[in-house]
């Protein structure tokens, strides 16, 4: 196909249906309008001025809209990304923050499309969901701890978000209690109107009644956004992010904001299937999400992801197709363009106020108590997670939770490894049996080995063969059907156990080989080992190669015998 009939076919596929095109723009402008709190939130998050989370709340529904395999998920602004963003550029100056924060963006969407099109999107299911229950869990204490200090107004020294809650609650005197009762108002509203029809509205409310009350009294001491910095009217000028801000450290944080994205927003993508049964495509997702970065750090905005309440929002708004998410984009623009100058105006307490309610709707206790009732590796990489979220930086925690997670599942796959041993009943069908101490003399012993046979699993398969020493010309079958692939250490450690078996004068086989892994054993050198080694290629038939193996180790134990004799 050519390249105009592709173009036709692309437009043809993202093109508003016009039975859908009311439904859709009328569910963006509540998409649009949560999205201010919503932005300007993780702006703060990220340590930046407000406007860069509303610029990100116009390109990434946009872009992210028109790409997505998902049609209702909404690619905008989310608490973990930006506080994975704010973790990453901390140690920036603050002038030089916002450049940095441009090119992280770009950075971040360009791994993500890169991941898309190397078709990454089955590794997502690597990352355990208890490392992400951890993760996101931390990410919600995280900024509670990180809010108290604006909801409070007070004046704290430390860094860490913990201990800045630890030093507002052990200095009241520094709390001013004007802010208090500003934020408070804020959570009363939220809370208050949460169940109720305003509730899509609830933030947007909390925000502007409380700092309508503060400017219609002229209240002194409750800090505004635009104390940080003026907010500049209209819509953003594209530029490129300057790769001057560029560093080890920023290409690192890029990464990991793509694989939380990327994580997140699979989770986000089941949530909300396509209206017409359409299957997802992940890696096309992950291309969408990309573009939707790299559009937010052209218009100077900060990462973006799919964001599960903006996809919620937008689903119970009606949004009938993928226009729903790109309306709630034209519609910020209209909002940046007729109503940024008040923005400037929100009182900080209100936008804590939100940020907390945020974050303590996005635990999951429930979740977090079924994970503890299952294993203790999932149990352990939780909580791993989790504290590593709460003492290093978001970027380095996720590391640490899936490299905590690897390791614990491969030495519970170590400790899990069983030998047993397969006795022919002479149809085709074997019975199970635990394998012996010490290999029987002048008999064959079939043995199949359950659990992983990769890194520790080896050492551990060689810890628990039957003895070899003291016996008397043993014969050996190894079942290894659905084996595709195995390690070095597994053919060191059969290599030996094969070479003690032909030294006490017996014979070793394998059964069951797959075609791909005999080609790897001939890499290794084990075929032939020696003259001991009998390779069986797996039969369709279950058990087929195994029973040929048992009757060729008969026809040479007899014939043994015999020359014996």
């Amino acid at each position: 196909m050519s390249v105009a009939p592709r173009l036709r076919s692309a437009l043809a596929a993202v093109a508003p249906r016009r039975s859908d095109l009311r439904a859709d723009l009328v569910a963006g402008v509540p998409g649009a309008i949560g999205s201010v709190p919503d932005g300007m939130a993780a702006s703060v998050l990220a340590g930046v001025n407000p406007v860069h989370g509303l610029y990100a709340g116009l390109a990434g529904p946009l872009a992210g809209g028109l790409a997505s395999s998902s049609q209702l998920m909404v690619v905008t602004t989310t608490s973990a990304a930006a506080l994975a963003a704010g973790s990453t550029l901390r140690d920036v100056s603050p002038a030089d923050r916002p450049g940095a924060l441009f090119l992280l963006t770009a950075l971040a969407g360009a791994a993500m499309i890169l991941a898309g099109i190397l078709r990454l999107g089955r590794y997502t299911r690597f990352v355990p969901h208890s490392v992400m229950i951890g993760l996101l869990s931390g990410v919600a204490v995280n900024i509670i701890c990180g809010q108290l200090v604006d909801l409070t107004g007070s004046t704290v020294t430390s860094s860490n978000s913990v201990a800045r809650a630890v030093e507002v609650l052990a200095h009241p005197g520094r709390i001013s209690a004007t802010s208090l009762a500003v934020g408070l108002a804020a959570l009363v509203l939220i809370v208050g109107l949460g169940r109720t029809r305003l509730g899509p509205f609830a933030a947007v409310i909390a925000l502007v009644v409380p700092t309508a009350v503060v400017l219609l009294a002229d209240v002194a001491g409750v800090a505004r956004v635009d104390d940080a910095g003026a907010i500049p009217q209209g819509l953003p000028v594209p530029a490129l992010p300057e790769l001057r801000n560029l560093t080890p450290s920023l290409a690192f944080g890029a990464l990991a904001i793509a694989v939380i994205v990327l994580v997140q927003g699979a989770g986000v993508a089941e949530s909300a299937p396509n209206p017409d049964g359409s299957p997802a495509d992940a890696d096309r997702n992950f291309v969408a999400q990309g573009v939707g970065n790299v559009a937010a750090g052209l218009v100077q905005g900060q990462p973006v992801g799919g964001s599960v309440g903006q996809t919620a929002l937008n689903v119970t708004s009606g949004a009938r197709s993928r226009w729903g998410a790109i309306a709630s984009g034209l519609w910020m623009a209209v909002i940046l363009v007729a109503l940024s100058g008040l923005v400037g105006r929100v009182a900080v307490p209100t936008l804590a106020a939100v940020l907390i309610a945020a974050a303590a709707g996005s635990l999951r206790p429930g979740q977090v108590a079924a994970i503890f009732r299952t294993s203790a590796t999932s149990q352990v990489a939780l909580i791993t997670t989790f504290t590593a979220t709460l003492l290093v930086p978001v970027t380095q925690a996720v590391g640490i939770g899936v490299a905590t997670s690897l390791l614990l599942q491969l030495n519970q796959e170590a400790l899990d490894l069983r030998v047993v041993v397969l006795e022919p009943l002479g149809d085709g069908r074997f019975v199970e049996h635990p394998a012996p101490e010490r290999l029987p003399d002048e008999s064959v012993t079939v043995l199949h080995v359950y659990g992983s046979l990769l890194y520790a699993g080896s050492r551990t398969l060689a810890a628990r063969l039957p003895e070899v020493r003291g016996s008397h010309a043993p014969v050996v079958v190894l079942r290894l059907r659905g084996r595709m692939s195995l390690g070095a250490t597994f053919f060191q450690v059969v290599a030996g156990y094969a070479s003690d078996v032909e030294a006490a004068g017996g014979r070793f086989y394998v059964s069951g080989v797959d075609p791909a892994l005999i080609e790897q054993m001939e890499r290794n050198g084990m075929v032939p080992l020696k003259a001991s080694l009998g390779v069986f290629e797996a039969e369709p038939t279950l058990g087929a190669s195994t029973a040929a193996a048992v009757a060729d180790a008969g026809e040479w134990l007899v014939q043994r015998k015999a020359q014996a004799e």
